[in-house]
């Protein structure tokens, strides 16, 4: 299945089928099938009593003109009345009162299935997504689900009850004109709302299609903020939004001069019905052939009718939107998961000894015309630590990636204690790793919350002695909030060494068996470095350890190091065999060594100890 941004166009397809979208939503419905039904009684009889009320206004026009001017038949029929016109409302109201838990509901249930579902996705869908154009996707969808309900059930059904009971009594109590007049025009109304509806749909597409591109560009300009201001492109940035709010105004104001023509053409059938049926409906009175009271029945079924019947025309134009955004909103349930669990997929076995991890001959691009790993081969034995180094793009940091199972390779075998990744549940596979991530990005929480991200149901107590082994504990303590600091957007607030630093003691307190470093000291100043790489050698104790660096300095007493170019290996062995043999680990240590010389790196003498 083809990917595509939430601010493309989606796939062609059929047009928003009403009977296909209640069909995904009819097992949500399911659960509350008995409060549906009690609606629906209630919904039954509140149109019911709608119905009655023209007829009994009408004996009371005719008790009154009577000869006998008697007031009992009046009086009871007032009494009548009223209780009509309270029934109306209060079944409606009891309608909405059993239903809207139901709505609310099915809303939380969907909403709750696209966000489990988003977070099942590939990490190659959200690096590919826009997140604005997904969040405002979701956003309207969740919202128009409570309006196809809405108008489903209670809008288009009702109106379609009340017409049949209408059309029913007109062919009963007077002639087949009446009924042909009334179903003409409602006719004619529904084939003309219809059509031009179908019409606005392109441009209503256009609407929202422009809209979330706006909304992309703002969101994503705003994340950016730092960037904006570095390179002082304000002005930039608000032309590129200018450009799609001006696509946005230019396609909402065809929308709305459409929609006005379309409120003309409805309003002049709706005056030509009820002009031709009073015109008859007066001359049978003055015939003698119907009394005042039957003018004034025939007058509030028509005004009955037309009322919803104009509502109506609102609510197609809503429904066909709500199909076409919970449509769009099921498309993102649609998205092919492309990393899934086998059917016959297994828990990584959890044992007092930390898993080896082999890459066997891996295979992998994320783009299969450009290879990132070729034929790549490397051991990380359990319990010891093992370092990955080499030029920038050289598909490092892609080890880690594939080790978390973000993507499947193309070829070759990645295992954990002796498990083909492909063979395991993800879960238990995530679990058993923690990584500190290069580039640290944070939840725009407080500091305590980052932390115990690692471990949701640490005490505070714990996510304290992780933030002490990870040198935090004192910076904290210097914020006016302590542990209740903010971090703002991305973490933005805190520099990339304390980002670092938070990462370091997320992983700390999550206490996996296998730990990833990707550049965890890289944001650090050598002072801090020096410190948190004992504690990241304590860390590494007893754990099978993966260090992926760029700087040699910190990896040069790792049990064993892969040196990587063109996603092979190239070299292999400890820090002091790798020098001897002059090759490229010894050509870089040496380039590093001369940049430590010039004052651009601190490198002449190892600073870590890892094992």
């Amino acid at each position: 299945m083809r990917h595509y941004s939430s601010t493309d166009s989606p796939p062609p397809t059929s047009p928003p089928h009403l009977g296909r979208t209640l069909g995904l939503l009819l097992p949500y419905l399911w659960q509350y099938r008995l409060r549906v039904s009690l609606a629906l009684l209630c919904l039954l009889g509140a149109k019911l009593a709608n119905v009655g009320v023209p007829l009994v206004f009408k004996g009371m026009i005719d008790g009154l003109t009577a000869s006998q001017q008697t007031l009992a038949l009046p009086a009871l029929l007032l009494l009548l009345y009223g209780a009509l016109r309270l029934s109306t409302g209060a079944f409606t109201e009891l309608r909405e009162l059993l239903f809207a838990r139901v709505t609310q509901q099915v809303i939380r249930r969907v909403a709750l299935e696209v966000f489990r579902h988003l977070h099942s996705l590939s990490l190659r869908f959200h690096l590919e997504r826009q997140t604005g154009g997904i969040s405002r996707d979701i956003e309207r969808g969740t919202r128009a689900i409570s309006g196809l309900i809405s108008y489903t059930l209670y809008s288009i059904l009702p109106t379609l009850v009340e017409m049949a009971l209408v059309l029913g009594i007109l062919f009963v109590r007077y002639d087949i004109g009446f009924v042909l007049i009334t179903a003409a025009s409602l006719g004619a109304y529904i084939v003309f709302t219809v059509l031009v509806s179908d019409r606005r749909i392109d441009i209503r597409r256009r609407v929202n299609e422009t809209d979330s591109l706006a909304n992309t560009r703002a969101v994503d300009s705003l994340i950016n903020y730092e960037t904006v201001k570095y390179f002082n492109n304000e002005a930039w940035e608000a032309t590129r939004y200018d450009t799609q709010m001006r696509a946005w105004a230019d396609a909402a104001t065809r929308s709305q001069q459409t929609l006005a023509l379309l409120n003309l053409g409805q309003q002049l059938i709706i005056a030509l019905g009820v002009t031709i049926m009073m015109w008859r409906a007066a001359a049978g009175v003055v015939a003698g052939t119907m009394t005042v009271g039957d003018l004034v029945l025939v007058n509030a079924f028509l005004i009955q009718l037309y009322m919803p019947l104009n509502f109506l025309g609102v609510v197609y134009r809503e429904i066909r939107q709500a199909l076409a955004d919970i449509e769009r909103m099921f498309g993102l349930l649609g998205e092919h998961r492309e990393i899934a669990d086998r059917a016959d997929a297994i828990d990584l076995p959890a044992t007092p000894i930390p898993p080896e991890i082999r890459f066997e001959q891996v295979r992998f691009g994320y783009d299969r015309r450009r290879r990132i790993l070729d034929g790549f081969d490397l051991v990380v034995p359990s319990g010891q630590t093992v370092a990955v180094v080499g030029h920038s793009g050289a598909g490092k940091s892609t080890l880690a990636r594939l080790l978390y199972r973000f993507y499947d390779i193309d070829g070759g075998a990645v295992r954990i204690g002796g498990h083909d990744l492909r063979s395991l549940h993800q879960e238990s596979l995530r679990q058993a790793i923690g990584i500190v991530p290069q580039d640290t990005v944070l939840f725009n929480d407080t500091i305590l919350y980052n932390i115990q991200y690692g471990r949701p149901d640490a005490g505070r107590e714990e996510v304290i002695a992780a933030a002490r082994a990870a040198q935090l504990h004192e910076f904290v303590m210097r914020l006016p909030d302590g542990y209740e600091s903010r971090v703002g957007e991305r973490g933005l607030k805190l520099s990339g060494g304390e980002k670092q630093r938070v990462a370091i003691a997320r992983a700390l307190l999550k206490n996996p068996p296998v730990l990833i470093f990707d550049e965890a000291t890289s944001a650090l100043d050598s002072e801090t470095e020096q410190a948190i790489q004992a504690q990241l050698e304590a860390a590494a104790q007893g754990r099978t350890t993966l260090v992926i660096a760029h700087r040699l300095s910190t990896v040069a007493h790792a049990d064993e190091i892969f040196v990587v170019e063109g996603g092979r290996v190239v070299e292999r062995g400890r820090h002091e065999q790798l020098l001897a043999t002059s090759g490229a680990y010894a050509r870089l240590w040496a380039l590093q060594q001369k940049e430590g010389d010039n004052g651009t790196a601190s490198a002449a003498e190892p600073r870590a100890h890892l094992r």
